[in-house]
């Protein structure tokens, strides 16, 4: 019989994870804290609840995000392929019905008759064989056993979430639906003249916000920057950003804006939207204010209000290999965004490389990671050498080897295409997704 593995943690790493090792035919001892001891952010108990957004990125071939998609699925991933049977309207990315997707992942785990689920809190290392995926909400009592672990301390940043709102309250005649450049409908959009705008920003950047204990600028993660903090720095940083009206004109009129701000269907329904970049810090009160300032949302119902959380990661260049193996003879990896990767579908990568590095291992087989001309390998090597001054990282096409003799106009689709073709040559000659 093949031993059982055990996962520290129910999101979306743990699950890849538990999902590619189940299907090798190892037993899985999940073991998840929530609903025993919760964490600042998550809202449910669910296995692979989505936090902070519902969408997992563009699909887009040109993208990196999309390229990494492609990778995934040659690979074998299992949460994609769900996540594309509980899919929203959502232009070229793939967004998901929170509640569905959840409910899938956990149909999909229980259909393992060698799965259990542990409802209670991990404080020390596992015993090996062992994948510890309890991503940035690490429990403080596991976070210093890693810490004695490495032999480091944790490295830590904040992260935000966004608002959320009930449709029916949002007033239509300051919105319409529109993607940019008139691609699809599937984005809501208010838009903002320039003295609302201005209006808006002065009282963004003066609302009252949420005291953080030991809270510092320099720990704030780009790719989750809180509105108000992106306001702050200049007049026309958030339309640059997050209200940029590139290629967005009301139908109705033909009229561009000067600011507009999209909203993201929540759910399948459609009943429930999200404020897309506008993860913050605001005081619950000052949200409702100064967010009521929108013209479209001035008498909206806010069913989630956004918030900020301290997010936990390891220092793992030196600790962990590029298939997020820790040194050491104990059959110990990690996965998902502990380990340093930014994102949904980045963590899915990590649990997947780790479940299936692991089971090698345990099968004596080698063990390897996709070359580096992949996002996914890519990504995984810059986890394990990143070095000083190692920060989250999300999949991108920086950290690609450059081609330096593909112009700037086709130098993205050759990465993907070069990308697909390495992968699918990496899985025909080691067997990777046998």
């Amino acid at each position: 019989m093949r031993p059982v593995v055990t996962v520290v943690g129910g999101g979306l790493a743990g699950c890849e994870a538990a999902l590619q090792l189940l299907s090798r035919g190892f037993g899985v001892r999940m073991f998840e804290m929530r609903p025993v001891k919760r964490t600042g952010a998550h809202g449910t108990d669910r296995l692979a609840e989505l936090v902070c957004s519902n969408s997992l990125k563009s699909e887009t071939e040109e993208t990196a995000s999309g390229t990494l998609k492609a990778e995934l699925d040659a690979l074998g991933c299992r949460l994609l392929a769900l996540a594309r049977e509980c899919r929203v309207p959502s232009g070229s990315a793939l967004a998901v019905d929170r509640d569905l997707f959840s409910a899938a992942v956990e149909r999909e785990l229980a259909a393992y008759p060698c799965f259990e689920l542990v409802r209670e809190e991990v404080t020390d290392i596992p015993s090996a064989p062992a994948i510890i995926a309890t991503g940035p909400l690490t429990s403080d009592a596991l976070a210093k056993s890693l810490g004695a672990l490495t032999g480091e301390e944790n490295l830590h940043f904040y992260d935000a979430i966004a608002p959320i709102v009930e449709s029916a309250s949002v007033d239509m005649e300051h919105a319409y639906f529109g993607g940019r450049y008139g691609r699809g409908d599937d984005y809501l959009n208010l838009p903002m003249e320039r003295e609302e705008y201005r209006a808006f920003r002065e009282a963004l950047v003066s609302a009252e916000t949420v005291v953080l204990h030991d809270f510092e600028k320099k720990e704030l993660f780009e790719g989750c920057m809180p509105i108000e903090e992106i306001a702050r720095r200049g007049e026309d940083s958030m339309r640059f950003g997050p209200l940029r009206p590139v290629g967005l004109r009301d139908p109705r009129t033909g009229k561009g804006a000067y600011a507009v701000v999209q909203l993201r269907r929540e759910n399948v329904a459609g009943d429930c939207w999200n404020l897309v970049g506008f993860q913050t810090n605001l005081t619950f009160g000052e949200q409702k204010r100064v967010f009521g300032m929108i013209p479209a949302l001035r008498k909206a119902e806010f069913l989630r209000f956004g918030v900020m959380h301290r997010n936990t990661y390891l220092n793992s260049a030196g600790k962990l290999n590029a298939c997020f193996r820790f040194a050491g003879e104990n059959v110990l990896y990690a996965a998902g965004q502990l380990t340093g990767v930014e994102g949904y579908v980045e963590s899915i990568m990590s649990g997947l490389i780790a479940a299936v590095s692991l089971a090698r291992e345990l099968e004596g087989r080698s063990v390897a990671v996709p070359p580096a001309t992949t996002v996914t390998g890519a990504l995984a090597r810059y986890v394990a050498g990143a070095g000083t001054g190692f920060q989250p990282m999300n999949a991108n096409f920086g950290l690609l080897p450059e081609a330096s003799r593909v112009g700037k106009k086709e130098r993205k689709k050759y990465y993907h295409d070069r990308a697909v073709r390495d992968i699918m040559g990496f899985i025909s000659e080691t067997g990777y997704s046998d």
